[in-house]
């Protein structure tokens, strides 16, 4: 062999080479943040930020699948996490618990129990938001829909608050039942870290795991995908739009039941209007990331919520969604896609 065709052979090699480089450098720079961080806020307060950022993550993978599928900005969807809170309260109620559970096995059965009917009646809920909002008004101006969206939460919210007292939550803080037993904790140099924390970290992670196999590696997920990418032409090759539609709603609205059950464990009580904030960040999260792109959103939750923690952290609590909101606007000055974002022409 020449040396010209060695050096030919080694162009590629080198191209390759440099791929590799360019794909890990997101990562290592991830892994230096989250190092810093790690020391510069401690354990707890690291454990904190990855909590608060779980939940968000969970509820802006909703936001991001339903823009992704029809590109709707579902407003309604805060709301839905907020309903998922009040659902998993009802159940825990219903089954006459109201303290924490000492026994570790019916801890598991109740947490399962807890997480299996909540996603479920929330992703019930979310298909009939659906069919009865947004699929009558797909064809229409992009307005009315949104619109719609904001009726929908209005309307979820005050089915929540009822007629107190004939029915309904009214408009109060409701105390949500401490199931994981306070003194369950982990000892990190030195710190306490609340078994309850890392259980929410790991179940939210899981989720989203489980969520990326499924979309990329079932035939319910090659048609959400395709319909995301081309809706007219997914449904020339035999893709059941409606259905996949649904089966989206229902996904999105089952991530943010699960974000209610982690949200009411961790806090402890819940409210009418928590859907509001929660989701409003989660929406910006979703942007952050990347809207229509699931890793984004979920990757928009976490900085969401290490950005809210370290500004408690360094003093500036009530500066925090001030911080949110001004890191968003930089990126988008960069980046108007967001950070995971493909920038793409208007469909046809």
């Amino acid at each position: 062999m020449t040396a010209a065709a060695g050096t030919a052979d080694a162009q590629p090699a080198r191209a390759l080479s440099g791929d590799r480089l360019r794909a890990l450098a997101p990562i290592v720079v991830v892994a230096i943040l989250l190092v810093a961080a790690f020391v510069w806020m401690g354990p707890a307060q690291f454990v904190n930020a990855l909590t608060l950022g779980a939940i968000y993550a969970l509820i802006a993978i909703g936001y991001t699948m339903v823009y992704g599928i029809i590109e709707l900005i579902n407003f309604a969807h805060g709301e839905v996490f907020m309903v998922g809170t009040f659902v998993a309260l009802s159940l825990l109620t219903t089954l006459g618990i109201n303290a924490a559970i000492t026994d570790p096995l019916l801890l598991i059965v109740v947490l399962a129990l807890l997480f299996a009917f909540t996603m479920t009646v929330l992703g019930l809920v979310g298909v009939l938001i659906e069919r009865t909002a947004y699929r009558p008004l797909r064809q229409a101006p992009r307005l009315a829909p949104l619109i719609t969206a904001i009726g929908v939460s209005f309307i979820l919210q005050n089915l929540v608050i009822g007629l107190p007292p004939y029915f309904g939550f009214g408009p109060f803080n409701t105390n949500f039942p401490q199931i994981f037993p306070t003194d369950a904790l982990i000892q990190v140099g030195g710190t306490s870290i609340p078994v309850l924390s890392l259980f929410i970290i790991v179940v939210a992670l899981s989720l989203m795991i489980a969520l990326q196999v499924f979309v990329g590696r079932t035939r319910i997920g090659r048609a959400m995908r395709s319909t995301a990418a081309d809706r007219d032409a997914a449904s020339l090759m035999g893709v059941n739009i409606n259905r996949t539609i649904a089966i989206t709603f229902f996904i999105g609205s089952a991530l943010a039941g699960a974000a209610g059950v982690t949200y009411g464990l961790q806090f402890g009580n819940t409210r009418y209007d928590v859907g509001f904030q929660a989701g409003l960040k989660a929406f910006t999260a979703a942007v952050l990331g990347g809207i229509g792109n699931t890793i984004g959103a979920a990757l928009g939750g976490f900085i969401i919520g290490f950005i809210e923690v370290g500004a408690a952290v360094a003093g500036y609590n009530s500066w925090g969604s001030a911080i949110v909101f001004g890191v968003l606007v930089i990126v988008l000055v960069f980046r108007p896609s967001g950070l995971l974002g493909q920038q793409i022409g208007e469909r046809a």
